[in-house]
């Protein structure tokens, strides 16, 4: 297991785990085939083609690798309804600064995506968040 904990939602684990199914499935396939293709023009060392494959070859297995470790270390947190007090996977609504209510979801960082509401756990408001119970301010 690495040092880093992974904290995931169920939704966040199911959509890392399509994630690496695309990379290792259909991606995968399409970029052998592009090296084949590559590979039957002949010179390697000046072929562009070539060149741009194995380069996004690496970029693919390192994102293969990553999206692995992370659904193998990842410590999923099951939001098992209503709490007194913000945790990840909680849904939470603030003001700031007397401004109008904002509704977000706290999660892990790895599914975190700011236009979309989602924040995590380790950025500066949801680390204010975390153990806060409704009403106190942060």
């Amino acid at each position: 297991m690495s040092e880093h904990k992974y904290y995931l939602t169920p939704e966040g684990e199911y959509k890392l785990r399509a994630e690496l199914e695309e990379l290792t499935g259909q991606r995968r396939s399409e970029l052998a085939e592009r090296l084949r293709f590559a590979i039957q023009q002949g010179d390697l060392t000046e072929n562009a083609n070539y060149i741009a494959a194995k380069e996004e070859q690496a970029f693919l297995e390192g994102k293969i690798l990553e999206l692995e470790t992370i659904l193998r270390d990842a410590i999923i947190v099951e939001n098992t309804g209503p709490s007194d007090q913000v945790r990840i996977g909680s849904t939470v609504v603030i003001t700031i600064d007397g401004g109008d209510p904002e509704t977000f979801h706290l999660v892990g960082m790895k599914e975190a995506d700011p236009p979309q509401r989602r924040i995590s756990h380790e950025s500066p408001i949801g680390k204010a968040l975390l153990g806060k119970r409704v009403g106190e301010s942060a």
